[in-house]
């Protein structure tokens, strides 16, 4: 288990551009597939993307390819997401969760440990 915390989000409008961060703690933590989600209300929370150990795969739901841009400093222990073209189906509060497996991960049920999440609201 990790600990992990969100920061990043507010308010913008349509088109603008928003970074999260994820700041992660614990035990072995730089070994953990890291990925980010989201759920919007009254909606299931879905994959927005993922990356492993080693930067050398990453992974993006396709209503953000091209827009959404996964990263990781493994030396800081941070996670980021940025965000640009946003638009107002962005609008969810966005999850940064840890996985312990090696290959792909874009499930939930891949990720053991989450953080509390961080709202983000696109205005048309």
């Amino acid at each position: 288990q990790v600990q992990l915390v969100e920061s990043g989000g507010g308010l913008v409008q349509a088109g603008d551009s928003l970074r999260l961060s994820c700041a992660a703690s614990g035990r072995a933590v730089n070994t953990y597939t890291m990925g980010w989600f989201r759920q919007a209300p009254g909606k299931e929370r879905e994959f927005v993307a993922s990356i492993n150990w080693s930067r050398s795969n990453t992974y993006y739901a396709y209503s953000v390819k091209g827009r959404f841009t996964i990263s990781r400093d493994n030396a800081k222990r941070t996670v980021n997401l940025q965000m640009n073209s946003l638009k107002p189906e962005d609008t969810a509060v966005y999850y940064c969760a840890a996985s312990g497996l090696f290959a792909r991960a874009t499930s939930e049920a891949d990720f053991g440990s989450w953080g509390q999440g961080t709202q983000v609201t696109v205005s048309s």
